[in-house]
């Protein structure tokens, strides 16, 4: 399907080498949603670690923090509970004007998770949704199943950030000091535990090869830039 669409900009990226420390990301990201609000920049993707650390949604529950001495606790003002970030683990913070695109947040939740789904595929890693708990999952056998990428996102006059965390080589023991998401009965993993011992850089190129498959201006999905054409309403299935 061809139509036409306004003629955005596609967003900047941004890959962090070293540590971010959260208040800095946070700082970072909220200066960069009043630009783009008041379309004084372009829309940014930023790619980035953390040292180790845990963050708070907005529906996180106290006693799903079991070890706050730990590693640092920070409130994120993010949709969701609690989660870890750490080095070996890819955080993608996104900040982007669904007025472009479709202004649905369930839309673009299902969209970064489609987002996802995608890049691992390039690693033949099979993510899959679940309908009752966002975030991305990888079938083990006998019943098994552990979370590989979490998403957490929050929206300002329908400008997005945070984002999401892929899990590629981080020290999965520091999940223990958390209910992961507030969810108890299944585990984490990541791309090495899985047994692919890939860089954070191939990561990074399977995530900015597959993005504009999603949000670029030539996707076929609610999130391409220019949004869905006019009569079209976005279904999400899950």
């Amino acid at each position: 399907m061809v139509f036409s669409t306004p003629q955005w900009p596609a967003p900047q990226w941004r890959i962090s080498d070293a540590l971010i420390d959260y208040p800095v990301s946070l700082a970072g990201m909220e200066q960069r949603v009043l630009q783009i609000r008041d379309q004084q920049a372009d829309e940014l993707v930023w790619l980035l670690e953390h040292p180790p650390l845990y963050t708070a949604g907005t529906s996180a529950r106290s006693e799903d923090l079991l070890a706050p001495e730990r590693f640092p606790v920070y409130d994120a003002g993010r949709g969701g509970q609690y989660t870890y970030h750490g080095p070996g683990q890819r955080v993608g913070y996104l900040m982007l004007d669904l007025k472009r695109r479709t202004p649905d947040i369930r839309c673009y939740v299902h969209a970064l998770e489609e987002w996802l789904i995608k890049a691992l595929d390039r690693f033949n890693v099979k993510g899959e949704r679940r309908s009752d708990r966002v975030g991305i999952w990888v079938a083990r056998g006998m019943g098994r199943e552990d979370k590989i990428a979490a998403i957490g996102v929050r929206v300002r006059r329908w400008v997005t950030f945070h984002g999401f965390s892929l899990n590629v080589e981080p020290d999965l023991s520091h999940f223990q000091g958390i209910v992961p998401c507030g969810i108890s009965q299944h585990g984490v993993t990541s791309l090495w535990d899985l047994g692919l011992h890939v860089t954070m850089e191939e990561v990074d190129s399977a995530l900015l090869a597959t993005f504009p498959e999603v949000f670029g201006e030539q996707a076929d999905g609610p999130m391409r830039l220019g949004g869905l054409p006019e009569g079209v309403s976005c279904v999400v299935t899950r």
